[in-house]
């Protein structure tokens, strides 16, 4: 299960290749958003085997969208 807050990488799907913040998880999906083109409000429903979990786990609120534009800057840039 990947743990709330956790920046994930998109390894299938339209959103390929692209950083996330996990928002929300349950036993079967895990709710993603980057802040932009996925809103907080309206997360991407997306299934654990399609991700790539990096070793970063944001402990600060993820609760607004620029919050966490601010936090995938640096992944982004790489």
């Amino acid at each position: 299960m990947i743990p709330v807050g956790a920046i994930v990488k998109a390894k299938a799907g339209r959103d390929k290749e692209g950083f996330f913040v996990v928002v929300k998880s349950d036993e079967k999906w895990v709710f993603i958003a980057d802040g932009k083109r996925r809103k907080v409000e309206s997360p991407k429903k997306k299934n654990p085997m399609h991700l790539t979990v990096t070793n970063t786990v944001l402990s600060h609120s993820m609760d607004t969208n620029r919050n966490i534009r601010k936090a995938l800057r640096d992944f982004r840039e790489d």
